[in-house]
């Protein structure tokens, strides 16, 4: 009976910290919205948002290039020579190991 009055005696001189331990348990990481949940949304925000940025660019890139063979008869052919290594029947085509995109 001793220890329980000592506990209780404990309880009642650090009441207001361990309302605050408590406290900071329970919304730090058992609830719901808990910060460890909000700082992985928060990562996951992030990335999502460079994800769609990266798109973006690719998207204006891609539009770029096809205004460019709307326009440009002659880039057809370039793009053909460069990308599909295409070429005229009296041409002679030499590809480098480095020029090969995988």
């Amino acid at each position: 009976m001793d220890k329980l009055a000592s506990l209780w005696a404990f309880a009642g001189k650090h009441k207001y910290w361990i309302t605050l331990a408590v406290a900071v348990l329970i919304i730090g990481f058992l609830d719901q919205n808990s910060l460890v949940r909000r700082y992985g949304y928060m990562r996951e925000e992030n990335r999502l948002r460079d994800e769609i940025e990266k798109y973006r660019q690719e998207f204006e890139e891609s539009t770029e290039r096809l205004n460019e063979l709307m326009v440009d008869s002659g880039a057809i052919e370039r793009i053909a020579r460069e990308r599909y290594f295409m070429k005229k029947p009296n041409e002679d085509i030499y590809v480098f190991e480095g020029d090969v995109a995988e």
